[in-house]
């Protein structure tokens, strides 16, 4: 059996971004299986970080960058994310008959 942490939130599970006070803080609350968290606390320990600095660091950084690949309508990939990408290009599922049909009709209407 896989154990679960968490962190104390102080707000409504969502990801509408929070309106704050200038220079007020706040909790998140994260469910992490034990595996998950021992790996983020080595990661913490090898930056020579609290698990709370390691995590507002890594994930803001992440968050970033996908916020503003989102507005420049670009996607950002991970090599591993960009090698899957061009194998499955590379090897395109078969289509069943019933999607051969679908394909023959949609090219039909006008």
């Amino acid at each position: 059996m896989t154990r679960s942490r968490s962190v104390k939130s102080n707000r409504k599970t969502s990801s509408r971004p929070l309106k704050r006070a200038h220079g007020a803080g706040s909790s998140l609350k994260v469910q992490l299986d034990i595996d998950s968290r021992n790996v983020l606390a080595q990661a913490a320990e090898l930056r020579q970080m609290s698990l709370s600095s390691y995590m507002r660091t890594v994930t803001m950084a992440q968050a970033r960058r996908e916020v503003d690949s989102a507005r420049a309508q670009i996607i950002a990939m991970t090599p591993e994310e960009q090698l899957a990408f061009w194998e499955a290009l590379q090897a395109p599922p078969k289509l069943t008959s019933a999607q051969k049909k679908l394909a023959a009709l949609m090219r039909d209407i006008p």
